[in-house]
């Protein structure tokens, strides 16, 4: 959409442009993150100084020679923590990003993925390759196994979305209000298919399932982290394009095609890109509640609705918010470890109650 176009539309709105087009939200959100990954590789029941760090990384680019302290560390940093590291961005960014997406496209501050079945979907996909894992697997390269479970999760993930879409879908248009019906039902669905293979699993895939929808990035490894960035790196990059339509949404649907903006392509294309966002993140990280309902909504509120500056910036404070519980999640029990999800939840469901008390004194 043009930038007159956008100006025009927010101009309506009431939407002051000096709080929208902030030029350092990005700028500064990246500092945050840098702030965030080098914190995150210190932490931890073994603590790694920033000397040390540097020391290890010099040493990785053959710029320095190794001592037995650094020796000692290394097989730590690079095998274990910077994977994790790493892992938590991809699925922040892209659970803060699909976040920002959902409530741009429902015009909705309190919508999050989860509330069409994807989520849902996506875990009934890992569950499933947990318990079939062997029948799933059966005749695959063992070089592609890695791969089983987040493609189980992709496929769980894009089933739902599939059915939601078409249930939605009424004389060639999406009707938003049947859509979140239809999540509701999927939802409802998932999470019964889900329980039949819980109960039909064996004690082993049992623990498996209960550690793993708890929430953790405890798995990550060099090749996990590779796995991930296959499914996630090209919707990410693809999604974050979509803030000026994002930006005519906000004037309404009819409003936004008289701008130039497909409104039909352009939710079922985002809609799809979130489904396989979401469905590679809870495939590596089980399902973390409230990342992608509590960052776009703090954004909102610290820099305005401008979906151009938004969806760059859920992104990158996703994926901040999200390393940083984690370390929460390795430090408050060393040396146990607390699962990440129980962390973000406690993170998440005050700032959400207190979203719901200002809507209800908002409407009395």
């Amino acid at each position: 959409m043009p930038a007159t176009a956008e100006a025009a539309a927010m101009g309506q709105r009431g939407i002051p442009p000096r709080v929208a087009r902030r030029a350092w939200t990005v700028p500064a959100l990246s500092a945050v993150l840098l702030v965030a990954v080098v914190t995150s590789s210190s932490v931890g029941s073994v603590p790694i100084s920033l000397a040390e760090i540097g020391a290890l990384l010099l040493q990785r680019l053959g710029l320095a020679t190794a001592s037995a302290a650094v020796d000692t560390h290394a097989e730590i940093l690079f095998a274990i923590r910077l994977p994790r590291v790493m892992l938590g961005v991809l699925v922040g960014a892209g659970l803060g990003l699909s976040g920002a997406s959902m409530q741009g496209i429902f015009r909705n501050p309190l919508v999050d993925p989860g509330l069409l079945g994807i989520s849902t979907g996506a875990a009934l996909g890992a569950v499933a390759s947990i318990v079939l894992g062997g029948k799933l697997a059966h005749g695959i390269p063992p070089a592609l196994a890695p791969y089983v479970l987040p493609a189980a999760a992709f496929a769980g993930a894009l089933v739902a979305m599939m059915a939601v879409e078409r249930i939605a879908r009424v004389g060639g248009r999406m009707v938003v209000a049947t859509l979140l019906l239809a999540g509701i039902a999927v939802n409802a669905l998932a999470s019964a298919l889900t329980g039949l293979l819980i109960y039909v699993s064996n004690d082993a895939q049992l623990r498996t399932i209960t550690f793993w929808s708890l929430g953790s990035l405890g798995g990550a490894t060099s090749r996990t982290v590779v796995a991930t960035a296959v499914f996630l790196g090209i919707p990410l990059l693809l999604l974050v394009r979509y803030g000026g339509a994002l930006n005519a949404l906000l004037l309404g649907e009819a409003e936004a095609g008289h701008l130039g903006v497909d409104v039909e392509r352009t939710k079922r294309t985002m809609i799809v890109l979130v489904a396989l966002i979401v469905g590679a993140a809870v495939a590596v990280s089980g399902v973390l509640g409230f990342v992608g309902l509590v960052v776009p909504h703090l954004l909102r509120l610290a820099v305005g609705p401008d979906h151009r500056q938004l969806l760059a910036g859920s992104a990158l404070l996703g994926a901040s918010l999200l390393l940083g519980a984690d370390a929460v999640a390795r430090t408050l029990v060393s040396p146990a470890e607390l699962p990440l999800g129980i962390v973000t939840a406690a993170l998440g469901t005050p700032f959400f109650l207190a979203l719901l008390l200002r809507e209800r004194r908002r409407l009395a």
